[in-house]
């Protein structure tokens, strides 16, 4: 896809790789640039920032959870600027621990995660399959691709954003669809912070330091580069850590012994 001349809305645009995401496709010539995030004042001002900048942009107050949230997104956007050619479905929670993490936290992370892909997909595809064209980019992670250590929440909803970018490729690729999935290691983002237990309960176990870092942790501006030229390309899967693939093949070639590698490297991380 050619950024010059669309429309594209990235939840989650307040901060972090959407806002950098929104600042980059205002750069590479996009017309218009929505950006959603439960944090208005932050979105209001980045959509302000890139207006400066000369480029058409709104800020709408949207929890991706709740679908009347991104149906009204979708269709503030068409209202002000015309059809979405891009929606990015960017915004994303961390929650740490395995299957012991409380069912609110399990359901929280489900709907913002994973559910809140579906809502968008619901909200812009009739109109794209209409058009013949348009561009669904979905934020996965790594993690979705190998699972998440210390986490399984994290893991299982970011592999089920993964599996569902795959689908819509399969299923309407050949209708003008195109899907790209984002699935960076390390990023220098606030998403962490997010993760915080409530002050009622214990925080969980926590690493001493993060596997997905040791690759390096990457600015949210050099993501959203790597991912302008994924568009370019129509490419799938955007690894702007492309040691990721690495791993993958290792992953898929000797399942057993990855495992066990993987065990060796949760004993080396955890804290003593």
């Amino acid at each position: 896809m050619d950024l010059d001349g669309r429309v594209a809305v990235v939840t989650g645009g307040a901060s972090g790789i959407g806002r950098a995401l929104g600042r980059s496709f205002a750069a590479h010539g996009a017309r218009a640039v929505v950006l959603a995030d439960v944090n208005a004042e932050g979105a209001q001002e980045v959509a302000a920032g890139i207006e400066a900048s000369g480029t058409a942009a709104m800020a709408v107050r949207t929890d991706v959870a709740a679908e009347a949230d991104v149906v009204a997104l979708v269709e503030a956007t068409e209202k002000a600027y015309g059809p979405v050619d891009l929606f990015c479905s960017n915004a994303g929670i961390f929650v740490g621990g395995g299957a012991e993490a409380a069912d609110a936290d399990w359901q929280r992370i489900w709907a913002v995660n994973v559910v809140s892909h579906i809502y968008a997909v619901r909200a812009v595809l009739p109109g794209m399959l209409a058009r013949g064209e348009g561009y669904l980019l979905h934020t996965a992670s790594a993690a979705g691709l190998l699972p998440q250590l210390g986490s399984a929440p994290y893991s299982v909803t970011k592999h089920a954003v993964v599996a569902l970018a795959e689908w819509l490729s399969i299923t309407y690729g050949d209708a003008g669809i195109r899907v790209s999935c984002l699935c960076p290691q390390a990023v220098r983002t606030g998403l962490a912070g997010a993760a915080e237990p409530p002050p009622d309960r214990p925080p969980p176990r926590r690493m001493a330091s993060s596997p997905a870092a040791l690759d390096g942790i990457l600015e949210p501006e050099d993501v959203a580069e790597t991912v302008v030229a994924a568009l370019a390309e129509e490419r799938f899967l955007v690894l702007p850590h492309p040691e990721v693939a690495t791993y993958e093949q290792r992953r898929a070639a000797d399942r057993d012994r990855w495992l066990a590698g993987m065990r060796r490297l949760q004993a080396r991380l955890r804290p003593t």
